[in-house]
């Protein structure tokens, strides 16, 4: 009987210390957001999880200024350029197939594109070394925003741009990059960017709120996006065939875990596959560049980090997974006056610290 009791209350002190263990970690989180995100005013979404599980998840502020509504967790963004992610597994989804190589020319997918006899692969499009221009500087994006344009339509907005560098030479963040390799996918899988995703990746992964941007249809709990100026306004409006394979999803934190799950489980790739996106690259110099494919390759309390961010009009976003510790934070948020990456940095590091 003694022996009993004696279990009984180390399973009862055990539970308590992992009550209040819990409790740090949520109260630390809690005053970070609770000052940053106000009601009656845009918020975010966020969440942490621990080998793969929810350890925190909470929403602040709201969801749509006009009518009221709250944030909640299960709240669908837009993600902006963690897009981007989506595109460069699917190019190495279709690697995998045996259907391209990350050294094909992508005059192999685009054969009138003016390279000016230079080599542009399809790995210089993934790591932002091609020294193409990148079309989100041009002074004419304005007027195109609104326009619903093919691939190749918004291809020639930028192909005659004299290029910024040779191949290999520089990092420089690229969108024009990844409107190419959404093309390339379209061309060599004979589906739409947006159907590739949603039946190789959403369906595959059960990440049953995330979509391909549309303005026409209807999306359960979407939250409006706004601008702040000397007040908040709507965002302006810009038609997701734009963005397109650089920018055009959205989600919610729930399916980001899920995406984020998928991967580091071999659910979509193999794990070898995979591991070329985390891979810290090279330029032609030898110098690293401190990105993979769609993953920016960092340190957090001299941790290695995989992390990227987007920004779209009226939304930014960022995630971050810490490999070594398991620990994964997503931040969604429904103003681009709200930028989340320096919350979610330190929302990663306070798991961390009560995870070591």
């Amino acid at each position: 009987m003694h022996g009993f009791f004696h279990l009984m209350l180390i399973l009862s002190l055990f539970l308590w210390g992992s009550t209040v263990h819990g409790q740090t970690l949520e109260a630390k989180i809690d005053s970070l957001l609770r000052s940053k995100f106000q009601n009656g005013r845009p918020g975010a979404s966020f969440l942490v999880s621990k080998n793969g599980r929810p350890v925190y998840r909470k929403a602040f502020g709201t969801s749509n200024l006009e009518l009221k509504t709250p944030m909640i967790s299960e709240s669908v963004f837009e993600i902006g350029s963690m897009t981007k992610q989506f595109t460069a597994i699917a190019i190495l989804m279709l690697v995998e197939k045996g259907k391209l190589n990350l050294s094909d020319d992508i005059t192999k997918f685009i054969p009138d594109y003016p390279v000016r006899d230079k080599n542009i692969t399809i790995h210089h499009l993934l790591t932002h070394t091609s020294g193409i221009k990148n079309f989100t500087s041009l002074k004419r994006l304005r007027s195109i925003s609104h326009m619903d344009l093919k691939p190749l339509a918004l291809i020639d907005i930028f192909k005659n741009e004299p290029m910024d560098f040779e191949p290999g030479e520089k990092f420089k963040y690229n969108n024009s990059g990844y409107v190419i390799l959404g093309y390339i996918i379209e061309k060599v899988s004979g589906q739409k960017y947006s159907d590739f995703v949603e039946e190789y990746i959403f369906k595959k992964t059960g990440m049953g709120d995330s979509y391909y941007g549309n303005h026409k249809r209807v999306i359960a709990n979407r939250a409006s996006g706004y601008h702040l100026k000397e007040d908040y306004s709507n965002a302006n409006r810009i038609s997701y065939t734009i963005p397109y394979a650089s920018g055009s999803l959205m989600s919610t934190v729930d399916d980001m875990l899920k995406w984020q799950n998928a991967l580091i489980h071999g659910q979509l790739i193999k794990k070898n596959t995979l591991s070329k996106a985390f891979k810290n690259y090279k330029l032609n110099n030898g110098e690293f560049i401190n990105y993979g494919y769609a993953w920016h390759l960092r340190t957090i309390n001299g941790l290695e980090s995989r992390e990227h961010g987007g920004s779209i009009f009226g939304f930014k976003s960022m995630g971050i997974y810490i490999p070594s510790a398991n620990i994964f934070a997503i931040g969604l948020s429904n103003c681009d006056c709200n930028s989340p990456t320096e919350i979610t940095r330190q929302i990663a590091l306070f798991a961390l610290e009560e995870y070591e």
